[in-house]
């Protein structure tokens, strides 16, 4: 006597094959922004420390004396 869960079920066959498509859609979509994230951050990061290293510093500024009247 075969048992009713061992058989072929082309339905569920159908649902998990597209939830597996959806799933592996969303994956991608997910990775793509992740790594233009990091790019992106990385990129903004090392335009940051050239900007630190290139810039030159600001002359401190001086205060005259007042006058005594």
């Amino acid at each position: 006597m075969s048992t009713p869960w061992l058989k072929k079920n082309l339905f569920m066959s159908m649902w998990l094959s597209a939830a597996n498509s959806a799933a592996g859609s969303a994956r991608g979509r997910m990775t793509a922004q992740a790594r233009r994230a990091a790019s992106s951050a990385a990129s903004s990061a090392s335009s940051e420390w050239i900007k630190l290293w290139t810039t030159p510093p600001k002359p401190t500024r001086t205060t005259r004396a007042r006058k005594r009247r």
